[in-house]
């Protein structure tokens, strides 16, 4: 799928996620053509290396927004780490910052996520094991009705997003000025989208920066409480290269090799997208490794399996950060001021299909880790080991939330709280431009 993508890149349709929930709109799911290159087009646009960069100031800010208020109230984890992931991604594409994660936009938003998650999950409806039924009328497939009821609020929220910003850019309001939306707006020329199409590629942009992230950041906050020799040495490598006084920036990154290990270890260990999502095989038939695939096969990769191969994961069970740290295990790169990093990384998928949201999901998760190891102390609470693997089920996996101890470390509580005032003190929520 990484090497074979002229071939191995396209998607199965299956009828009630491609078709009837997304209309034959969103890019996750489009088969492998033209369409799919368009939207993929902008996509990486507004979401390569050099257009990242531009996003770590707001990334910085949410994270010691993050920080702060895991320090007040720990037990919101969740609810915190949701709103950094669907705050940052809300500010990049629409200008819209979220202070509770309970507006109105973000929750249609996540409904959308959690119905298409459900939906999307294998064996969810039988439509997509019959796909005959699909000629099923109306009013005896009440799978259809569904499918084409939620279809109808996704383009109904995903239009007034853009609408919102359209009317926003028109009377100069700055907080548009670089967004995901003003600029397919202003470009429209350069892309072969309807406005449809861009609605769906924006909006769904939120889909894979949003959950995914959150997910993969509560997994990082189970690890540390189960491997606290692991916090240890993270937090003693921020305490070195970062010091006491100031928290750490992405100027930091370089000089935290054992911080973006933690992150790659978490991902590892436990996959977010677990299942993977398949790959259907076009064009041709395929002769690979001595294996016949035909044309027209789907190859789903199991990224739990994938993540456990023992001779390139020596121990897959245990949580081991320094696998990509040590000469001595097969995952070990150099330079350490640049891997381990997740580019290409099998859990963001392969080839022509990898998320496109991925430089900036490795941003959201560097500053992240790096700002809750400086800033806190974690820890079992004592007599409650959590569970290693009581998890969500479905398209995407999280852990079920936790019991764990978090405390601000000596003195840097009073530098999160300075910081907090300084880039959000002279901020309010403002009522919903919706």
């Amino acid at each position: 799928m990484r090497e074979r993508g002229n071939i191995y890149s396209d998607r199965d349709q299956a009828p009630m996620s491609a078709q009837l929930l997304s209309g034959n709109l969103r890019p996750l799911l489009l088969p492998y053509g033209e369409t799919w290159r368009a939207f993929r087009k902008f996509a990486h646009n507004v979401t390569m290396h050099s257009a990242a960069t531009t996003y770590q100031p707001l990334q910085e800010e949410e994270a010691i927004r993050l920080t702060h208020d895991l320090i007040n109230e720990p037990a919101k984890y969740e609810t915190f780490f949701e709103r950094f992931a669907a705050s940052v991604i809300m500010r990049l594409a629409f200008g819209v910052t979220l202070y509770t994660g309970k507006e109105e936009s973000v929750v249609r938003i996540l409904r959308v996520v959690h119905n298409l998650e459900r939906i999307a999950s294998p064996g969810a409806y039988l439509v997509d094991t019959f796909p005959i039924l699909m000629y099923l009328p109306d009013f005896i497939a009440p799978f259809k009705r569904e499918g084409k009821l939620l279809h109808a609020e996704e383009i109904d929220l995903f239009t007034s997003l853009i609408a919102d910003v359209e009317t926003r850019k028109q009377s100069n309001d700055p907080s548009v000025s670089n967004t995901f939306t003003k600029r397919w707006l202003e470009n429209k020329s350069e892309y072969a989208l309807s406005d449809s199409q861009a609605a769906y590629v924006i909006c769904t942009l939120f889909e894979a920066a949003s959950g995914t992230t959150s997910a993969a950041m509560m997994s990082f906050m189970l690890a540390m409480t189960l491997h606290p020799s692991a916090f240890s040495k993270l937090a003693a490598e921020l305490d070195q290269v970062v010091g006491d006084t100031r928290p750490p920036t992405f100027s930091d990154l370089p000089n935290l090799p054992y911080t973006r290990a933690c992150i790659k270890e978490t991902l590892r260990w436990r996959p977010v997208t677990a299942g993977g999502i398949p790959h259907k095989l076009t064009i041709r038939d395929d002769i690979y490794d001595g294996y016949l695939i035909s044309k027209g096969s789907l190859v789903h990769a199991n990224q739990w399996a994938i993540h456990r191969e023992e001779s390139l994961y020596p121990s897959p069970e245990q949580f081991i950060p320094d696998r990509w740290l040590d000469p001595s295990y097969p995952t070990y790169r150099e330079p350490l001021s640049t891997y381990p990093n997740i580019q290409n990384f099998s859990a963001f998928g392969f080839g022509r299909r990898i998320c496109p949201g991925i430089n900036i999901a490795e941003r959201n998760l560097n500053i992240q880790v790096a700002m809750i190891a400086w800033a806190c102390e974690i820890k079992e609470v004592e007599g409650k080991r959590p569970p290693e693997y009581d998890y969500t089920r479905g398209f995407n996996v999280q852990p079920r939330w936790f019991d764990f101890e978090l405390v601000a470390r000596q003195g840097r509580g009073e530098v999160v709280r300075k910081e907090f005032e300084r880039v959000w003190g002279g901020r309010t929520g403002t009522k919903e431009r919706m």
